[in-house]
């Protein structure tokens, strides 16, 4: 076992659980685990989430729509690979702390619903967390039959088009 990996393994041969040296040990750590906020030891998916609403406010400044489809496009290619690296190097297939798929998909919703108030962006981030959390029908399907990085990234885009299906018939009554 490399040094960089070993302050994250638990005591015991199981999956590993990060910890920030093991972040900072890679790029792709980094990202995959949402700039630490993976390492939430409370709901790091719900973590991630709020960061990925955080970083989307900020990065809307600055990127048309253009960019933002670049920037996603990029971030889901690059997160299938990102996200099986550092599942790969925790010994799961699916870590809880690994958000880079929450921070994605939620961006989706998020560029999709703008121009959204407070509320709506609120009502939007509960919605994705229902459905992220709960993984009802199709998503579930998604998530124990696709695997591997794909698999990581496709059960939050599943979640973030049955938000935007459900935001979307919301605003159609």
């Amino acid at each position: 076992m490399s040094t960089d990996h070993t302050a994250a393994v638990n005591s015991g041969s199981g999956p590993r659980r990060p910890n920030s040296r093991f972040l900072l040990s890679h790029p792709a750590h980094l990202l995959s685990l949402g700039f630490g906020t993976g390492l939430s030891a409370f709901a790091p998916g719900t973590v991630g989430t709020l960061f990925g609403w955080a970083s989307y406010l900020v990065l809307n400044l600055y990127l048309t729509v253009t960019g933002w489809g670049v920037l996603i496009a990029a971030s889901i290619i690059g997160g299938i690979w990102i996200c099986a690296y550092t599942a790969r190097k925790l010994g799961t297939p699916d870590p809880s702390p690994v958000v880079w798929d929450e921070i994605v998909a939620f961006w989706i919703v998020l560029l999709l619903i703008t121009p959204a108030s407070f509320v709506g962006q609120l009502v939007a981030f509960v919605l994705f967390r229902f459905f992220d959390a709960v993984k009802p029908p199709p998503i579930r399907y998604f998530d124990r039959t696709v695997k591997g990085g794909l698999g990581i990234m496709l059960d939050d885009l599943v979640a973030a088009f049955c938000t935007l299906l459900v935001i979307a018939l919301w605003r159609s009554i």
